[in-house]
């Protein structure tokens, strides 16, 4: 069963690569499908931020993990570079799990 559905989203990736590679020039210049395409990836990547810092298993939670992701988000509206946003966020996340354990 898991072999199975190992392979079928296997083929199921490879033909999504195929059916982009395939596609016409014309249909990928399309202003609507640039702009999507631009987008697609701040999406998924603010989808995978807020299963991280907001999930805990099956659960929603607001732990230090939404503090340091406050932090970093202030961090980054001053234009900080990004280690300096990376180490912020890690920083209070970890002092807060400090001062409140559990």
């Amino acid at each position: 069963m898991l072999w199975t559905a190992l392979l079928s989203a296997s083929i199921g990736c490879y033909l999504l690569k195929l059916a982009g590679v395939s596609l016409p020039a014309r249909v990928l210049e399309h202003p609507l499908v640039e702009r999507i395409a631009d987008l697609i990836p701040v999406a998924l990547l603010a989808a995978l931020v807020a299963v991280q810092v907001f999930a805990s298993g099956t659960r929603l939670t607001i732990d230090a993990r939404a503090a340091g992701l406050a932090v970093a988000a202030v961090l980054l509206v001053f234009r900080a570079p990004f280690l300096g946003v990376v180490c912020g966020a890690a920083l209070t996340a970890a002092l807060l799990r400090l001062v409140f354990p559990g």
